[in-house]
């Protein structure tokens, strides 16, 4: 058996927080992903790896030494990597005379490979080589996608939700408008990927709303798609799977229109409208004529023997 896979009792309470902190939860921490560099990885692949650290960061570990291992052939040190370091996300950088500047980028269901899909990079522009401001660590991005091919096609849909599961950093319940400082963009056009990413600058516009402006911060990747390895749509299908805790409860007799206007439907027994009191007017009460008239026509009352 694996020492990672064996039943392990915690002796102190910072142990038992760590396997706390690694238990299922019905709101699962940030995903976080895992860099590693290939055994033959060059001075490109190397930057690449840095600079997706750094618009990652902290929700990514960077490993620094050199990795002997080939994905598509053996995952068994993926795998074991996952354990290690609880990443559910890999970005793996290698180099050879055959697939040169070589990213694959994948993920993890239940620590083993979900998906996986093989990039190469044709140009590279690195964050320093671009001499503008840059975003705090830690910012999220808003991810913009651009192109039929993320639609039509099933492994360019694939990659945008591997890319959207990869870049989308944590959850967070409310939006102010000065977060939002920084773009990812990723155009598909001609069977390539192009990777772009800017900083938003807010300017003075004379009114509530500012004027919106972009400036390139970087990296920059040109990217074109090589090998695919995909999950079976049973596993996919398994792995969206979501806990009963997070499903919203139906509620009975609730309908929603297609303006969003909510009905519901009340169940009632059957009432006697002969006895329902009604608003009380003056111009419904009787006059004496009327009274009169009724009186004359009503059969007179039997008087009690004596």
């Amino acid at each position: 058996m694996d020492a990672l896979d064996r039943v392990v009792k915690p002796k102190t309470k910072r142990a038992k927080r760590f396997l706390e902190k690694r238990e299922p939860k019905l709101n699962e921490n940030t995903k976080n992903a895992m860099l590693i560099k290939g055994g033959n990885a060059n001075l490109t692949v190397t930057e690449v790896l840095k600079d997706i650290y750094a618009v990652k960061k902290p929700f990514a570990v960077l490993y620094k030494r050199k990795n002997i291992t080939r994905p598509f052939e053996d995952q068994t040190s993926l795998e074991f990597f996952s354990k290690k370091s609880d990443c559910s996300l890999f970005l793996f950088g290698s180099h050879n005379k055959k697939r040169p500047n070589n990213l694959i980028i994948g993920r993890m269901f239940d620590y083993h490979v979900l998906d996986m899909i093989e990039l190469g990079v044709e140009k590279f522009v690195a964050l320093k080589d671009i001499k503008n401001s840059k975003c705090p660590e830690g910012t999220k991005p808003m991810l913009i996608f651009a192109g039929d091919m993320f639609d039509v096609n099933e492994e360019y849909r694939r990659l945008k939700s591997l890319l959207i599961d990869f870049f989308r950093g944590p959850t967070v319940p409310n939006i102010r408008l000065a977060g939002l400082e920084y773009v990812l963009h990723f155009t598909a056009v001609d069977g390539k990927i192009y990777m772009r990413s800017y900083k938003v600058l807010l300017k003075k516009s004379g009114c509530k709303i500012p004027r919106i402006e972009l400036e390139e911060m970087g990296p920059s990747l040109d990217l074109v798609m090589r090998r695919t390895h995909l999950a079976s749509d049973d596993l996919y299908k398994l792995s969206l799977k979501q806990p009963k805790g997070l499903k919203p409860k139906k509620k009975k007799n609730i309908s929603h229109d297609a303006l969003g206007t909510t009905y519901g439907r009340i169940h009632m027994q059957k009432q006697d409208l002969s006895k329902l009191q009604t608003r009380k007017m003056k111009g419904l009460k009787k006059r004496p004529a009327e009274k009169s008239a009724q009186d004359d026509g009503a059969t007179p009352k039997k008087s009690k023997s004596a």
